[in-house]
């Protein structure tokens, strides 16, 4: 029997190079920026005192399509939208040390289709229910069905309350 190795890492499978938005862009801006760049969603992103990118929130096309919607349908005279007025703020964040046994119980349980990565409130990156599957995947052939006994159970307090925690 092979010894496991260590659960495989988000920042094994996760995408460091990420495209993002800014607060200030309008809705129109970020559903051209989804539309042309062919992404499902897109972090909001301010840069801090170092010029690293800050995760402010996270825009989705579901969220694209209602304000969208809201604003051309209903004829809300609101005030202009922006990623910062339509973006959600305080998303669920994993960092690239967590193990993608206790992200894949995220995607289970959730209707995400990527997290983003973030270490210290800096966007380090962004993964994907696929990523995960493909991890997930490599490491359930590598050791096969019969020598997976030894089961990784995360601390699911630590993953509920992940975005609370300071490390």
């Amino acid at each position: 029997m092979t010894k496991l190795d260590s659960p495989p890492k988000v920042s094994d499978f996760m995408c460091s190079h990420v495209q993002t938005v800014t607060p200030e862009m309008t809705l129109e801006s970020v559903v051209q920026f989804l539309l042309a760049h062919q992404l499902s969603n897109v972090p909001v992103v301010s840069n801090d005192l170092s010029g690293k990118p800050k995760l402010l929130g996270f825009i989705s096309e579901r969220d694209c399509l209602a304000a969208l919607t809201q604003e051309s349908f209903f004829g809300s005279p609101a005030p202009v939208q922006t990623a910062g007025t339509i973006m959600r703020g305080s998303p669920v964040c994993v960092t690239p040390e967590n193990d993608l046994f206790a992200i894949a119980s995220i995607f289970i349980n959730h209707p995400y289709r990527h997290l983003p990565v973030t270490e210290d409130g800096i966007l380090m990156g962004i993964i994907s229910r696929r990523d995960v599957l493909k991890g997930i995947a490599g490491y359930y052939q590598k050791y096969g069905a019969d020598q997976l006994k030894e089961r990784f159970r995360p601390d699911t307090h630590l993953l509920m309350y992940h975005r609370f925690i300071k490390r």
